[in-house]
């Protein structure tokens, strides 16, 4: 930043000065005044398409103090990342301030649209202030459940256009009355062009609907307090009488019952066919948090920040709350709008702890419309609490949990997306569209990432619409055109499908790139890394560049390419896709495969005789593929821990074996881990160093055997799992390359916590994940780092149309 000569303090000095980052919608302007004020500084600033710009005049000294604290002390969800000072001629300056300017010597103009785009901030939650107007019974505000400023409330979720003024959100359906438009235009108010400014007066309405009846004309009556509180009257008794309510909130549509009410949430899981997969829950203050979970300072920090995650906490009682999470750790979140916390106060009866999942159809996006919510929703939920606020854009609640004093994120969404990531490097115009499960994309701009909210898995027609429309947002929001498109190698996956249509349609480059190369890549980038190093990439499957499917491997490499080094013994999947959803086939396969002919696997196996002939006939077919997968290889012990023939969803038998284990982590083992693992052995294959996983597979079917606790079992099976990838490691990184762990997989806590340990031990760096999910959410920023480092190097791509990055 170029800053006045500082030698001319009492000389008046004039500057054009430009800031980027996130700076509209968060109460910069009137910041800006107050300094104006402070340092006696003249001029004019204005929001612009790439920010915000102005021309100032003050003495020397005073613009320096002006721009050090416009730096150094923005408001509190500013991100500013760049700021431009320029110095101008007095003569110039008069020009350029003069005709603009207020009595006071400052002013505030109107927004200019343009070329560039600046940034959005997220969705934030509600601050103490606006906290303590909801709870003062003399403030006009009082139980208002919309009320905001410029330090929080909606952004992403509202807006429909930059730059971020009212004409261009949602809020423009909403004429602010005499007393919000006061505030608005008072450069000393905190709502000074807070764009969602209003009150029970002017603004959105909260209603309650007995399944979803008189939607309009509930919608379009006038708001007031008291009918407000009628609709969180009628809220809070359905819930406290254990029904099921769907609950409109900022980014989409909840379903809610009361956490500590087993039959609340036996009724909800029947109704959404939800029969295991844990459900996160709200709880209506720390204190409600605490009588059922342990909370560390970290926890509590994630737990109360801006951005109000869910985040993973340990139950006081490993145990308790199955009915919730069969894991011994529960998603909790605390209020994050003032209508959820108007919703758990408590005031009309209702429970403080409250059940708080996604209502949508199953596999399909979060629903967001009143109507649509009824439509899907009517035999799922007893009553709805909506609003009248339409949500320009969806976005899912974010799951972190905490790993060593940062965030590990699982979902990185509302209260973070769109806010960008900086990767310190060029990634202008490269479009990355990541995989099939978890979907993502990632839109470089400079050197900035813009990476999707959450989405899920692109299986259906609905999530597919979602994904290309908030791609198709995402561009027009920052003025992003693509000039190179970056996809998996799958040629099923419907991102690499589309990848290949826009390509096609738009004459752009595409690149593809390989689904556990870009895993490594993302963790790279993640960590600001460009040199050689050796990944640990640990998922379900994605396709290698021998055709087969991987899933436990070992890289050795850089942004520039990659070599398979070591990976796992495949595991065969009768019958393909149907393996990962009956997991007793993987079972039987894990089993012949370490036996023969020579065991019985109806002893093991949770099948009946006349399918497991028949499958064992189909492991001798080509409708038998194998994936050299860790998680396949959970799916199958899970299957012979448990006798268990079938899960609900992909990632699910991990868990239920990560949740056998008698310990979260291996530091609260008194047993070292080499003591507790199986027999393991190598061999080798084209070069690739292979973990033999039958040794292991006849030692846990011994342990069954001798009738081992299945949490026993699952601890030795995991332990073995690290002492392997330590061994890899020692074996295939002997320059002690830094180590990145990638993958879902590292959702894993004892995995996670064990190899980390285990590898520092012997002398190596290790990467996790911290800014993106270690799953693959996070592929999209690896692709994007892959295809920003070719760029870099071959500056242009040839004429072909497409390229494979292997």
């Amino acid at each position: 930043m170029n800053m006045p000569d500082n030698n001319r303090s009492e000389t008046k000095t004039a500057i054009h000065i430009k800031v980027e980052g996130i700076v509209q919608g968060v109460g910069f302007r009137p910041f800006l005044h107050r300094l104006a004020r402070k340092y006696k500084t003249g001029g004019w600033v204005r929001n612009t398409s790439y920010g915000l710009e102005g021309y100032l005049t003050a003495e020397a000294a005073a613009l320096k103090c002006f721009l050090a604290e416009l730096e150094n002390s923005p408001p509190p969800m500013a991100q500013i990342d760049r700021v431009t000072a320029e110095e101008i001629a007095l003569k110039e300056s008069s020009k350029k301030i003069s005709p603009h300017s207020t009595p006071e010597g400052f002013s505030i103009l109107e927004s200019r649209t343009g070329s560039g785009s600046t940034l959005i901030a997220p969705d934030t939650a509600m601050c103490p202030d606006c906290e303590a107007e909801l709870r003062t019974p003399s403030d006009r505000r009082y139980r208002y459940p919309f009320i905001n400023c410029t330090n929080c409330g909606p952004r992403y979720t509202i807006i429909e256009a930059l730059p971020y003024d009212r004409e261009r959100t949602v809020m423009r359906e909403f004429s602010m009355c005499h007393e919000c438009s006061g505030e608005y235009h008072d450069l000393a108010d905190r709502r000074y062009h807070a764009q969602p400014d209003c009150c029970p007066d002017c603004g959105p309405r909260v209603f309650y609907s007995a399944s979803g009846q008189d939607l309009h004309s509930d919608a379009d009556r006038n708001s007031s307090t008291e009918e407000s509180d009628d609709a969180f009257r009628a809220a809070q008794h359905l819930l406290a009488d254990g029904g099921i309510l769907a609950v409109k909130g900022i980014g989409g549509i909840h379903l809610a019952c009361g956490a500590l009410d087993p039959s609340a949430v036996a009724k909800l899981r029947k109704r959404k066919r939800r029969a295991e997969k844990p459900l996160a829950i709200m709880c209506g203050s720390l204190e409600a948090v605490r009588r059922i979970c342990e909370v560390t300072p970290g926890e509590e920090a994630l737990l109360t920040s801006p951005a109000r995650p869910i985040v993973l906490l340990a139950k006081k009682d490993p145990g308790s709350l199955r009915d919730l999470s069969f894991s011994r750790r529960l998603g909790v979140m605390l209020p994050y709008s003032p209508l959820h916390a108007l919703l758990l106060d408590g005031v009309y009866g209702g429970p403080d702890t409250l059940v708080m999942t996604s209502g949508n159809v199953s596999g399909c996006p979060v629903l967001t419309g009143n109507e649509s919510a009824v439509a899907a929703l009517g035999d799922t939920a007893d009553g709805f609490l909506l609003h009248n606020r339409r949500i320009a854009n969806r976005c899912d609640d974010s799951l972190i949990a905490e790993w060593k004093g940062q965030p590990y994120f699982l979902r990185r969404s509302r209260g973070y997306a769109p806010a960008p990531l900086a990767i310190g490097k060029n990634a202008g115009g490269i479009c990355a569209l990541g995989a099939e499960q978890k979907a993502s994309f990632a839109l470089g701009r400079d050197d900035h990432v813009f990476l999707s909210p959450y989405i899920g898995d692109l299986k259906n027609a609905e999530t597919f619409e979602h994904y290309t429309g908030a791609m198709l947002t995402y561009r027009k929001l920052f003025g992003i055109e693509p000039r190179l498109y970056v996809c998996d190698l799958h040629p099923d996956y419907l991102s690499t499908q589309e990848a290949k249509r826009l390509s096609r349609t738009e004459g752009i480059p595409l690149l593809k790139v390989q689904h556990h190369f870009a895993h490594m890549a993302s963790c790279m980038a993640d960590n600001g890394l460009d040199t050689e190093c050796f990944g640990i990439i640990w998922d379900g499957t994605g396709l290698g560049t021998d055709g087969t499917i991987w899933g436990g491997e070992f890289l050795t490499g850089d942004l520039t390419g990659f070599k398979r080094a070591g990976s796992i013994r495949p595991v065969s999947l009768p019958g393909g896709d149907r393996a990962v959803q009956e997991i007793s086939r993987i079972a039987l396969a894990l089993y012949d495969d370490a036996f023969g002919d020579d065991g019985d696997p109806l002893k093991y196996v949770p099948l009946e005789k006349d399918r497991c002939d028949m499958l064992k006939g189909l492991l001798r077919t080509s409708f038998s593929p194998s994936a050299s997968s860790i998680g396949r290889l959970f799916d199958g012990v899970c299957s012979l821990i448990l006798q268990r023939g079938a899960v609900d969803y992909e990632g699910e038998g991990a868990a239920l074996v990560e949740a056998l284990s008698p310990a979260e982590t291996p530091e609260e083992l008194e047993t070292p881990l080499e003591a507790l693992s199986c027999p393991f052995d190598f061999y080798m294959r084209d070069n690739v160093r292979i973990f033999d996983t039958r040794p292991m597979i006849r030692e846990l079917i011994r342990d069954l055997d001798a009738r081992t606790d299945a949490g026993q079992i699952a601890l030795r099976f995991m332990s073995t799992l690290i002492c392997m990838a330590a061994d890899q490691c020692r074996v295939l990184n002997p320059r002690k390359l830094p180590v990145l762990l990638s993958g879902g997989v590292f959702q894993n806590r004892f995995l996670l916590h064990g190899l980390v340990s285990a590898l520092e031990a012997d002398g190596f760096t290790v990467y996790t994940h911290h800014r993106v999910p270690a799953n693959d959410e996070g592929i999209c920023l690896g692709q994007l780092a892959v295809a920003q480092k070719k760029r870099s190097i071959d500056h242009v791509f040839s004429n072909a149309n497409e390229n494979s990055f292997d």
